[in-house]
């Protein structure tokens, strides 16, 4: 049956990729977005746009008016010239301003993105749901805390809500591992450490299809749910993919990580200070310090959570997107 459903987060990667899959699958989409927000990634898609702010209670309520399922999936996130206290206000206060509208709308199903970094670096890979928090910086602290919101909204049952974790997402559409991909495009790639820590990735289509199933399993209310690709892969097998789909040699240079962890730490007391954003910071740097790695058997058990789309095909796919749109 056909829903009225609100997404947060709408003009981003993974919202906007949801919005259209909504869309197509005959539901009303209804989006929340600040006055400021790009709409690019929805051009030409049908969507009602709703002007509000996770912040801004009374844009809210009338936001989640005749829904019948809210995805949340807008957080604060990429920024780090932004204080730990404005982490909290969008990703755990705005997240409960946004719970507490879809209880006083009546909204039958709340689905909570979360991230896989509220475990931290896995120090006993896979980590599971079970897997105790371990978050690493603020951002991290923050998305701790809305997921333990939304949770205690659905123990006290007050609303009924799904939290998924997703790992790193990439496909079409997704800007945030173009660095990776030009700098192995360009030969300019540098592995600091190791290379053997482990990434687990998970391509966009498949993420939507576990999204959509924590909106629609009965079994799924309640429960949190990682969502990731089906295996991990160390980061040096990670840099050799994209290398091939490239058509480059992969990369060969390699320096120690410490001294970059410790460059970023003076980047940003020197500029959060001054409110610029730094242009390296520990949690990049944690792109090749710490590992991700995961268990899904849960969400493939109880939500024949199924990815389809594996490493190869979908880094090709994200490379042909970046050619084709000239990014690269």
């Amino acid at each position: 049956m056909a829903k009225q459903i609100l997404v947060t987060g709408g003009t981003g990667f993974t919202g906007s990729h949801l919005c259209r899959r909504l869309l197509r699958e005959g539901h009303a989409v209804r989006v929340l977005a600040r006055e400021t927000s790009r709409r690019a990634a929805l051009d030409g898609a049908d969507v009602e746009w709703a002007m509000g702010d996770l912040c801004d209670r009374p844009s809210l309520e009338k936001a989640t008016q005749g829904i019948d399922t809210v995805y949340h999936i807008a957080a604060l996130f990429r920024p780090e010239n932004v204080t730990r206290q404005q982490f909290q206000d969008t990703n755990a206060i705005g997240t409960q301003n946004l719970l507490e509208a879809s209880v006083n709308a009546g909204v039958q199903r709340f689905v909570h993105c979360s991230t896989v970094g509220v475990h931290g670096d896995i120090k006993h890979p896979p980590a599971n749901e079970q897997t105790p928090y371990g978050p690493g910086d603020a951002y991290q602290d923050s998305k701790v805390a809305g997921e333990k919101v939304a949770l205690e909204y659905a123990a006290r049952g007050r609303l009924p809500v799904v939290v998924f974790r997703p790992g790193g997402i990439f496909g079409p559409g997704d800007l945030r591992f173009l660095k990776l991909f030009k700098a192995i495009r360009q030969r300019k790639f540098v592995m600091f450490g190791s290379g053997q820590v482990l990434y687990q990735l998970v391509y966009i289509d498949d993420l939507i299809d576990g999204i959509l199933q924590c909106g629609t399993q009965p079994q799924a209310v309640g429960q949190t749910y990682i969502l990731t690709g089906a295996a991990p892969v160390t980061l040096n097998h990670l840099v050799s993919e994209i290398a091939q789909v490239m058509q480059v040699p992969p990369p060969r240079l390699r320096f120690p990580v410490l001294p970059l962890y410790w460059a970023g730490f003076a980047c940003e007391a020197l500029c959060k200070p001054l409110g610029i954003n730094p242009p390296l910071y520990r949690r990049r740097v944690d792109f090749f310090r710490k590992t991700r790695s995961f268990d899904i058997a849960k969400a493939q058990q109880e939500l024949s959570f199924r990815p389809k789309v594996d490493l190869r095909s979908g880094l090709q796919r994200t490379a042909d997107w970046y050619l084709a749109h000239q990014y690269l």
